[in-house]
């Protein structure tokens, strides 16, 4: 059987997600106005925290971290996807593919840990109000910051070396609209058992070590808020977390559908729905979420506005 590499075909096809032209141009609209969502709900979210110094506090900046993440991996994914869908050319260069998937990988690899350390934020403030201050300091956000984007960096370029030793046989098409790891695996013709082993194991370790410290910390939570007294102590103490566990449910959901199974049985339908709704649904779903269920983001929001108002008049 023949193969090919990057030494005699460079660039590989995508195929997307439909043939039709039809559907391709909703869709083309579709992911173009979530991505402009995206873009500002993001981009906002950054600058109102910026903007406002009463939310200059840990729990706001691991959010603008949040947001940082989730602009940078739908750009990762989004505008190669939007071209493909409004031109006939599908390709990507065999660099532009793998440099794709390397920071797609460690982007949500870096989330999946940063959505840990706001658990372990939440956890402090409600189980430990008193020394909040002192055990968030921000030497302390730093490194969980720090080791979130290291985390990340390590699980992708192990994913990376793995992937590199493929061989592709025959066929360059991926049948997916952006370069995963499933996908190309699906397409190798190499011996990827072991292949799959090692990144199945990096990959669950990610999913498995960070829902095990959300999960501790929640459980916890629990704990604590079910021993307050009154109704609106227990309200104010869940309404802290309710935006979050929003976030974790629908994030982690939708990537352990996808990651944690067999990357050869990576199938055109439910599987590409999934990797739309956590590559560019998603992203833009994160700043509506914190931003709606959360009123001292409206607040800071009415501030900026007053603020801007009463410059404009002096």
């Amino acid at each position: 059987m023949s193969t090919w590499n990057y030494t005699n075909k460079r660039e590989f096809i995508l195929m997307g997600l439909t043939d039709s032209k039809e559907i391709q141009l909703v869709l083309s609209v579709l992911f173009l106005l979530i991505y402009l969502v995206t873009v500002l709900g993001n981009i906002g979210m950054i600058l109102i925290i910026h903007l406002d110094v009463q939310l200059h506090t840990p729990m706001y900046f691991f959010l603008t971290h949040l947001s940082f993440l989730d602009l940078s991996y739908s750009t990762v994914i989004t505008p190669k996807t939007l071209e493909n869908l409004l031109t006939s050319t599908k390709t990507i260069s065999y660099m532009g593919c793998f440099t794709q998937m390397y920071f797609f990988v460690l982007l949500a690899g870096a989330e999946c840990f940063l959505l840990s350390s706001m658990a372990y934020d939440r956890y402090i403030a409600i189980c430990n109000p008193l020394h909040y201050s002192v055990v968030m300091s921000s030497k302390l956000c730093s490194a969980l910051l720090t080791g979130s984007y290291a985390l990340g960096t390590v699980g992708s370029t192990v994913n990376m070396l793995c992937m590199g030793t493929l061989d592709f046989c025959n066929s360059n098409v991926i049948h997916d609209f952006f370069c995963d790891t499933a996908p190309l695996i699906a397409l190798s013709c190499s011996n990827t058992h072991d292949i799959e082993f090692i990144i199945f194991v990096f990959a669950g370790s990610t999913l498995l070590l960070s829902l095990i410290a959300i999960s501790t910390s929640y459980m916890s939570i629990l704990s604590t808020v079910l021993k307050i007294n009154s109704a609106s102590g227990k309200q104010k103490a869940f309404s802290t977390c309710v935006s979050h566990i929003l976030a974790v449910t629908i994030y982690y959901g939708t990537m352990i559908f996808t990651h944690l199974k067999s990357n050869k049985s990576f199938s055109l339908g439910k599987d590409q729905v999934a990797s739309v709704f956590y590559t560019i649904v998603i992203p833009m779903l994160n700043p509506l979420i914190y931003s709606l269920r959360n009123k001292e983001v409206k607040y800071a929001v009415i501030r900026i506005i007053k603020k801007r108002e009463i410059a404009l008049d002096n």
